[in-house]
């Protein structure tokens, strides 16, 4: 029996370090003012001058892909300025079919800057059309966005500017989910990017360490060029990429201004969630496997990096180990002091759940939502059962990896954070064009 306490003593003492780690990244750009003022977009805008190429992978989005072409289209930026291509393998024919009904009603306008890229070589996968994309495309910024996503119409605006500002070559915009009161999980995957974009990504940022968002980031093309864009044998290209760029020691800058976030969805089912998250998961384990992240050039580049792309089996592990804490309660007799010790990490789990609460509260204030007065206990009920189903999308993960199972899972789009948002266009903030801001 003491061998069991000393397990649980030493995983007790590891959650608590990590849960510590977690809060703190959490709050980051609270608590670092320098921080928070460089995630905000600029208040005034340089005149257009970057050429931006939008790629915009699509597979079986039949629902949702004309109504994100007519948001591209429409963006507050000069067309001459802008190409969209929309990326379909050829035997997805309900999309493609759907992609150029809308590409021929706006060339009857006399749109013409976007088109239909096909491909029919293997693998079917998101970083292979990219890069069938990023190789006929022309523009000097190369930037992505998902099918479902609902891109703000300054966008191109904010990061013109950000690339005249500073001369970075890759810029990492927020995407936020919407769809809160969905399901009982949406709430906390809501936060999730929430907290991810608004504050871990500018801490992974500022130490040179940065898995990237899988759209709205924006690159400059020599740079993708030069680092051989995409893998395609990556199930989460997007953090492998990111992880690639911070190897050569590039500068990344994150912007998350709640007025200009690229809104998405959560996943519509519970299993198209579980299948989600565990692509995610299993592209960590790959990207760790590959062992890219070792040629970082700083240690605390590298145990950032462990730490980040490892944590999907730390995930898997912990569900168990909670599974032997609700058994020990039970079953085992401590002294009060190794009781205390083994009981921590409780304290700040709950210290985590409170700040999850406080963050719905400043999201839905800045989207103009109104969360139900029963939302923080609906978090409390659901908070447990989330984590678990994590730890079993990480687990699974692990299975299909050391199986060699590598296919890509789709998850489905039904637009459900255009119906959150009640369908409308925002309101570009106005801005006047400046030679200097």
């Amino acid at each position: 029996m003491s061998v069991v306490v000393a397990v649980a003593l030493t995983f007790s003492v590891l959650v608590l370090i990590q849960a510590a780690y977690t809060v703190y990244l959490m709050i980051y750009t609270w608590d670092q003012p320098d921080a928070y003022k460089k995630s905000r977009a600029p208040e005034v805008f340089f005149v257009p001058r970057r050429a931006f190429t939008v790629l915009l992978p699509a597979r079986h989005e039949e629902e949702v892909i004309q109504g994100t072409i007519e948001r591209v289209v429409r963006a507050n930026y000069p067309k001459e300025l802008m190409e969209i291509l929309v990326i379909c393998e050829s035997g997805d024919l309900g999309t493609i079919a759907k992609a150029n009904e809308k590409i021929d009603g706006l060339r009857k306008e006399g749109i013409s800057n976007a088109r239909v890229v096909i491909f029919n070589d293997r693998p079917i996968n998101k970083p292979h059309g990219l890069n069938v994309g990023l190789r006929q495309s022309s523009n000097e910024v190369v930037t992505i966005f998902d099918a479902e996503d609902e891109v703000h119409p300054e966008i191109f605006n904010v990061v013109n500017t950000v690339m005249e500002q500073t001369s970075v070559r890759v810029v990492q915009c927020g995407v936020q989910l919407m769809n809160y009161a969905s399901s009982w999980y949406s709430t906390l995957n809501v936060l999730e990017y929430f907290f991810w974009f608004k504050s871990r990504l500018h801490y992974h940022a500022q130490l040179g360490m940065i898995p990237l968002g899988g759209n709205t980031v924006f690159f400059a093309r020599e740079l993708l060029e030069q680092i051989g864009g995409w893998d395609e044998t990556n199930l989460t290209e997007d953090a492998d990429i990111g992880i690639r760029i911070s190897v050569t020691g590039e500068d990344v800058r994150v912007v998350y201004d709640d007025r200009y976030v690229t809104k998405e969805e959560t996943p519509p089912t519970l299993a198209h969630f579980i299948r989600q998250r565990t692509r995610w998961s299993q592209g960590f384990l790959q990207t760790l496997r590959k062992g890219t992240w070792t040629k970082l050039p700083g240690w605390e580049q590298r145990l950032l990096a462990l730490y980040t792309l490892a944590f999907p089996s730390f995930q898997a592990v912990l569900t168990g180990y909670v599974l032997l804490s609700l058994w020990m309660m039970l079953a085992v007799r401590v002294t009060t002091p190794v009781a205390m010790l083994l009981i921590s990490p409780a304290y700040l789990l709950f210290a985590h759940y409170i700040i999850s609460v406080v963050g719905l509260y400043e999201f839905a204030d800045a989207h103009g939502l109104h969360p139900s007065k029963m939302a923080a206990f609906t978090m409390a009920l659901s908070y447990i059962p989330y984590q678990w189903v994590l730890g079993y999308a990480s687990v699974r993960a692990a299975i299909r990896e050391m199986r060699g199972i590598n296919n890509w899972e789709k998850t489905a789009h039904v637009g459900a954070h255009r119906q959150a948002s009640g369908g409308e266009q925002p309101e570009a903030v106005a801005h006047g064009h400046s030679e200097a801001a």
